[in-house]
């Protein structure tokens, strides 16, 4: 056991305080945090949007009278349905492949690529989370919003969409966590993920099992932590309910 511990003690040493090599391990969780936070965001814009012309669509579509505005509406309701059928129809690894080697292939930093495919990704899952809390709220809503002289912009942003966001809210809580994993793809585009600053710790120290431990162990702590924050919203949202 003794023997056990003192190689444990110097794995850890080699591996993380000669040379300073655990800014390689903090640089790159920096580097998480950062993806998950911006590509969460963008994947709400987009789901936002997304997901109100879907449902749009879906509760009006039948009763619109043939014309400019219905075409549009079918087109963009279009448009939406094939970005859901590619995006969730493909790993998000070939995606980020795409993105960085053929679409930004002179791109020399790949953290805002990584950012834009995440949050693109994340975005087709979030659509479908919202538009799940948007056809959730009761029609006589949008009724209501109408009759005290609301268009039908306002009634959606002031009326039907803060309703729709707080039942779901923590379901794209959960969505973070889910981003938050994901995001270790990112290494493989040369990104300098929390994932990569272990693998670059590796390759320099021939150790394998300490670096990808004490990965491993920081995203377990953050995937807690975020759980734990979530547990706390849905505390707090079913009691603001009573």
């Amino acid at each position: 056991m003794a023997d056990w511990f003192l190689q444990v003690k110097k794995d850890f040493i080699t591996c993380f305080i000669d040379k300073d090599r655990w800014h390689y391990i903090t640089q790159g969780l920096g580097n998480t945090l950062k993806i998950a936070l911006v590509a969460v965001l963008l994947g709400v814009a987009i789901g936002t949007v997304v997901a109100i012309l879907r449902s749009t669509y879906d509760k009006n579509a039948a009763t619109m009278r043939p014309g400019p505005a219905r075409f549009l509406l079918g087109l963009g309701n279009a448009v939406c349905r094939i970005y859901l059928t590619v995006i969730r129809g493909t790993p998000v690894m070939i995606q980020i492949l795409i993105m960085f080697f053929v679409i930004f292939s002179n791109a020399r930093d790949g953290v805002p690529v990584a950012m834009l495919t995440f949050g693109i990704n994340s975005g087709a899952y979030v659509a479908e989370i919202i538009r799940g809390g948007i056809m959730a709220v009761d029609t006589g809503q949008m009724e209501a919003g109408r009759s005290l002289g609301f268009n039908f912009v306002q009634t959606m942003w002031y009326i039907v969409i803060p309703q729709a966001l707080k039942s779901v809210l923590p379901a794209l809580a959960n969505e973070f966590i889910v981003l938050l994993k994901e995001t270790s793809v990112a290494c493989y585009v040369a990104v300098n993920d929390l994932t990569k600053g272990g693998e670059i710790i590796r390759s320099i120290t021939y150790i394998q099992a300490m670096p990808l431990f004490i990965v491993a162990a920081l995203y377990l702590a953050m995937v807690m932590f975020f759980s734990y924050l979530v547990t706390r919203l849905e505390r707090r949202l079913r009691s603001s309910e009573r």
